[in-house]
């Protein structure tokens, strides 16, 4: 099993992490928008009536899927304007089970002891849980629990399946171990979450086995 722990801040530009986090962004973007274009330009050339009726149910898929995830990526990346200092943990849950909605393949559980989490605790659940669906292509169980006691917020998310798929990068990016030249668009989620520990006088750890990844952050108060 592998380990690690961070306390302290990135020397991470913040110009060059959110340009990462955009790299990031327009990554998983690709795809749906993609598949949006494909099916307009399906449509103008349809004549059948039935195929039509297809094409608009492609369409109205890969909008609703856009959609999320551009809901997902605006609170797990952006500055998560529209709410106050705390946020409802069902807004993330909301967000997750839309991610995967389309996943068969993966099973979520969820434990949360409180109603609220501030916003920095709530990035890290999200983006904790996008390390987690990465770490699964081959499907399997996420399990995420997250509240806040003493005005500390305790996030731990697993993910077990068939050969975790974990970048050992993405494990040193956690772990304030990355040199900054190596980072990518890949590595950019980690990164900003171990300069948000850092900020705050936090701690992120993670763990890894063959067949599970826990990933976890103790974040005070800002």
């Amino acid at each position: 099993m592998t380990n690690g722990t961070v306390k302290t801040m990135t020397t991470t530009s913040s110009l060059e992490l959110a340009s990462l986090l955009c790299s990031r962004l327009c990554h998983d973007m690709l795809s749906p928008v993609g598949a949006l274009s494909n099916g307009l330009e399906l449509l103008a050339d349809e004549k059948d009536p039935e195929m039509r009726k297809r094409c608009f149910e492609l369409l109205e898929q890969s909008a609703r899927i856009s959609a999320d995830k551009l809901k997902f990526f605006r609170l797990a990346f952006g500055a998560a304007g529209g709410f106050g200092d705390l946020v409802p943990v069902t807004e993330a849950r909301l967000l997750v089970d839309a991610l995967v909605a389309e996943n068969d393949r993966l099973t979520l559980n969820w434990e949360l002891g409180s109603s609220s989490l501030p916003k920095h605790a709530i990035k890290t659940l999200l983006n904790f849980a996008l390390i987690g669906i990465d770490a699964l292509p081959r499907g399997g169980t996420l399990d995420l629990a997250a509240e806040q006691r003493d005005r500390v917020s305790e996030i731990v998310v697993r993910a077990a399946g068939p050969r975790i798929a974990f970048d050992g990068d993405i494990g040193r990016a956690l772990s304030n171990k990355l040199d900054r030249s190596e980072l990518s668009s890949r590595t950019a989620p980690a990164a900003m979450l171990a300069e948000l520990a850092g900020v705050l006088g936090g701690e992120l750890q993670f763990a890894l086995a063959d067949d599970a990844l826990v990933l976890g952050a103790v974040l005070p108060d800002a």
